[in-house]
């Protein structure tokens, strides 16, 4: 069904909506607003660094993205964000794309945002709906880096300090990269014994042989006396 100016009602319906806001045409509580719909959702960075096709910066604005519980009609996701201000009111047909693009992350070519301003509200978890699974490889592979790097071979050692300064890497060995980890601190600590205690008999050897030598030399100097 569509009204005069052709404007869908009924149909369409999905979960995640997205619009823009801008900072001159938005109540100044607006974030509260959004916040008091009690509907999950991501705010972007202010993004104030973008540029249009032909160079010129683009007005200040954030990127705003809500995900319902239930389906929703686009007319009932452009309500809530007229009241916040929101310009325009877009179907979301990948959360995750839409939840990425908000920094930016799969554009290098744009002006780039730090995820860690993302504002999450009503339990909307960022790093949890922005995860790739060839994130996990990359974090196990800077933390065996980091265990070499910084000789490591304690998997409670690591965990601790992932906990309080890489969260991302913490996330990862929580979840169910935790075994990857162990089975290489384990053969870590293996090869460095098994290395240290060869490296042990060989001067051992070494030292023996050199006295050996130094039996021979001096009985032989001993026959020539």
């Amino acid at each position: 069904m569509a009204d005069n100016n052709g404007k869908v009602y009924g149909r369409g319906r999905t979960r995640n909506f997205g619009t823009v806001v801008y900072p001159e045409s938005s109540p100044e509580n607006w974030k509260e607003i959004l916040a008091e719909q009690f509907v999950p959702a991501f705010i972007s960075p202010l993004h104030d660094k973008d540029l249009d096709p032909t160079g010129e910066p683009k007005k200040p604005h954030w990127h705003v993205m809500v995900m319902y519980d239930s389906l929703k009609t686009l007319e009932q996701a452009s309500e809530l964000f007229s009241r916040i201000g929101g310009v325009g009111c877009e179907v979301v047909q990948s959360q995750r794309g839409y939840a990425r693009y908000l920094c930016h992350m799969d554009n290098p070519d744009k002006a780039q945002y730090s995820t860690e301003d993302i504002r999450q509200l009503c339990g909307a978890d960022y790093q949890t709906t922005i995860g790739l699974p060839t994130d996990k490889y990359k974090a196990i592979g800077e933390m065996i880096d980091f265990c070499q790097d910084n000789n490591v071979v304690s998997y409670s050692e690591l965990l601790e300090y992932s906990r309080y300064n890489r969260f991302e890497w913490f996330r990862v060995l929580c979840d169910n990269g935790t075994v990857v980890i162990k089975e290489y601190l384990k053969s870590r600590t293996w090869t460095t014994s098994f290395y240290e205690k060869v490296h042990t008999e060989n001067e051992i050897r070494f030292k023996e042989e050199e006295e050996k030598e130094k039996v021979k030399k001096a009985a032989a100097n001993q026959k020539s006396d």
